[in-house]
């Protein structure tokens, strides 16, 4: 994917767990230039302030713009990010690509990790977004989704059903979401 307009990098934002070799997200990390990782201390018991803080000192400290290629709680550490960050620090945000939303707010116990990342920010991000949603994602209800893209006033992507589009799903190249990105950078000018 060639720029249009400006330079820009892709940052790659894990979920809990972070991305294994079938992920999709480690395949595009692979393919597309101009791209790194967000690496965690703890991808089993995750922090939110240490992942904020850690995604709002790779943006700070960023040299060219970037596009953040969330999924899962990432998604929502995206989000959070964006509720409290400076005017130049968000300036520094291209676009955001959001896949598989966690619902933190989730009371079922197996959310119970993810918990304190909770409440999630309803308020329209700054910078074009993406969220692409699965009809089957254990993780959090079509509905949700759809509510969640709703009020950060992005465009919400229906990719039937792909389960959670981690790891377990094996998704590898992903080709759909790959032109699901393109669509993006598209209406961002990249």
């Amino acid at each position: 994917m060639a720029t249009r307009s400006e330079p820009f990098d892709f940052l790659f934002l894990p979920g809990r767990g972070n991305s294994g070799v079938d992920h999709w997200q480690t395949h595009w990390l692979g393919a597309l230039p101009n791209s790194s990782r967000l690496l965690q201390d703890d991808w089993k018991a995750p922090d939110p302030v240490d992942w904020i803080r850690r995604l709002g000192n790779a943006i700070e400290f960023a040299p060219r713009r970037i596009v953040l290629v969330a999924h899962s709680l990432s998604t929502i550490v995206t989000v959070k990010w964006a509720a409290a960050a400076s005017a130049e620090h968000l300036g520094k945000v291209a676009a955001a690509f959001l896949v598989a939303p966690t619902d933190v707010a989730d009371p079922a116990p197996s959310f119970a990790p993810v918990r304190a990342f909770a409440p999630i920010p309803r308020k329209p991000l700054p910078f074009p977004a993406m969220v692409v949603a699965s009809r089957n994602d254990i993780r959090v209800s079509f509905a949700r989704a759809e509510e969640f893209a709703n009020a950060w006033a992005a465009e919400l992507r229906d990719v039937g059903n792909l389960g959670h589009m981690g790891n377990d799903e094996q998704l590898c190249d992903w080709t759909e979401g790959l032109l699901l990105l393109g669509r993006l950078l598209g209406k961002a000018g990249l």
